[in-house]
């Protein structure tokens, strides 16, 4: 097995672990802000403390880091913050394999970002891939209200926070990759260790200050459920390590088509773990996201 392949596969299944210990603490210990916290807080000392000892065990000088790599690092990091947020109030909303279908719009949206950013077109194939992507997700978030609330079925929450969540980590993914392309490492593992230990170190200093300022007692409550948190941020750690690092291997197009056996992943948690169901609409709509995502990355 190709190393890119295994680093892919390895982070996708860490990460479809990580939502679902989030969506865990989420409903039961803590708020959506405190949830998405405990990611960042127990992870980044673990990384911090396996740098230290590698650098001082071994010759390799520290790397320079410029302010292109700053900006890039900086930026991705809070765009990825809120895009995490987004996802784990979706999860209070709709089940779990939906939301994390909700997130892969990712890959779609990464379309239009590119056109207006960097004024690339799509191809045939892609628009027509667009138009299937699109009536998938205007599937999934047709969420019929059990009770007459005058609650819209197309234009709902879970729609607006799984769209942004997506198009925010369409950003955060551009930006993670100037800030790799800014280290000069030995190693792909090495570079994607370097610029996440930046990234996670600046992520849990935002969030750290937004919780003081906001809901203080979280601190607390993310303390108390350190025997799942610390989980959360070890495999948050290792998942990112592991998209990091195949980037550094394979283009981007190849890895996030293998990595769509995420949804899978998701699919079978949400079945074996959460107990949940997937309405017949819901498992066609995830099939046409699906479909729409393999031909944008493989065939345009």
């Amino acid at each position: 097995m190709e190393p890119w392949i295994f680093a892919t596969l390895a982070a996708a299944t860490l990460q479809t672990v990580r939502f679902m210990l989030q969506k865990v603490l989420s409903q039961t210990k803590l708020s959506t802000l405190g949830a998405t916290f405990s990611r960042f807080c127990f992870s980044a000392p673990l990384l911090w403390l396996v740098m230290v000892v590698y650098f001082a065990s071994t010759p390799e000088p520290l790397p320079a880091l410029s302010l292109r790599f700053w900006v890039f690092a900086s930026f991705g990091g809070l765009v990825q913050i809120i895009a995490t947020i987004c996802v784990v109030a979706l999860f209070k909303s709709r089940n779990f394999a939906v939301g994390i279908t909700f997130k892969k719009t990712e890959v779609i949206q990464a379309v239009f970002v590119g056109l207006v950013l960097l004024g690339e077109g799509v191809s045939l194939v892609g628009f027509a891939a667009i138009l299937i992507g699109l009536f998938g997700v205007i599937m999934l978030s047709d969420q019929k209200t059990a009770s007459n609330t005058g609650g819209h079925r197309f234009f709902n929450q879970a729609t607006g926070l799984g769209l942004a969540s997506g198009f925010l980590f369409a950003i955060s993914a551009v930006a993670y990759r100037g800030a790799t392309l800014e280290v000069t490492m030995p190693s792909p593992l090495l570079t994607a260790a370097v610029t996440l230990l930046m990234v996670i170190t600046f992520q849990s200093v935002v969030m750290a200050v937004w919780i003081y300022l906001r809901d203080r007692p979280q601190f607390r409550a993310v303390w108390n459920s350190r025997t799942t948190a610390v989980w959360v941020g070890i495999t948050s750690l290792g998942g990112s390590l592991g998209w990091f690092t195949a980037f550094a291997l394979q283009n981007a197009a190849y890895v996030k088509a293998l990595g769509q056996i995420e949804i899978i992943l998701s699919v079978m948690v949400g079945y074996f773990f959460f107990k949940e169901r997937l309405a017949r609409r819901e498992v066609i709509a995830m099939s046409l996201l699906v479909i729409s995502i393999l031909m944008l990355i493989l065939l345009t």
